[in-house]
This record gives C-alpha cells, structure tokens and sequence, in this order.
C-alpha cells in the first residue's frame, strides 16, 4: 500500500506505477520526482523478487504489474537472472538538482549493476 497519494486518484495513481515499472524495466532507470521515485523502489524491488523464480506463477504475477510483453519477456531473460544471487537492494535512488519550474526535488531510480 502507497504511502503517499501524489494529489491522484487511487487508479490513477495505479496505472501511473505500471507505465512506470513498465519504462522503468524497459530504460533500467527512470528520472522522475523524489517522491515518486520512493514509492517506485519498492514495488521495482518486489517485482524481480517475484521474477527470480521463473515460473508460470511468477509470470503471471508480474504480468498482472508490467504493461508490454516485450519488457515482461526483458524482466525474466535479462534482470532477475542478474540479481540471483543478491537478497535484495536491486535498485538504487540518486538525487538530483531541482527541477527549473517549480524547483521540485528530482530523482534516478535505477538498477545497480
């Protein structure tokens, strides 16, 4: 369960976390908002959790967060064989300078090698 709400919706604030896992998995990093960013990591974490067993269970599960096929098939070849020997901590948060506008904190989430 999200801690924070973001000023959205609960299904926006859904499908807003799929597209990013989606592009998150699809680019291994994404640049977006400190806040979002923190909330994304766990969910990022779980998922190859979840991928390293590589089973039609698993599959099934992580397709129910990852929108493209592409990626999903991405995920079980390429990501979690990479962490299988790691017991967690599979991405990493990097702060940024904050954005020009409106001076919003900014973040990288991505996988640590």
């Amino acid at each position: 369960m999200p801690k924070r709400k973001l000023g959205r919706k609960s299904a926006h604030r859904k499908a807003m976390f799929k597209n990013m896992l989606t592009d998150f998995f699809r680019h291994e990093r994404i640049e977006t908002s400190l806040a979002k960013a923190k909330e994304l990591q766990p969910i990022a974490e779980k998922t190859i959790t979840t991928a390293r067993d590589n089973n039609l269970h698993a599959r099934r599960k992580v397709r129910k967060k990852i929108n493209d096929r592409e990626v999903l098939i991405k995920l079980f070849d390429e990501i979690a064989p990479r962490f299988y020997d790691r017991p967690g901590g599979y991405t990493r948060i990097i702060k940024m300078y904050p954005r020009r506008g409106d001076a919003s904190k900014r973040a990288i989430l991505e996988l640590v090698e």
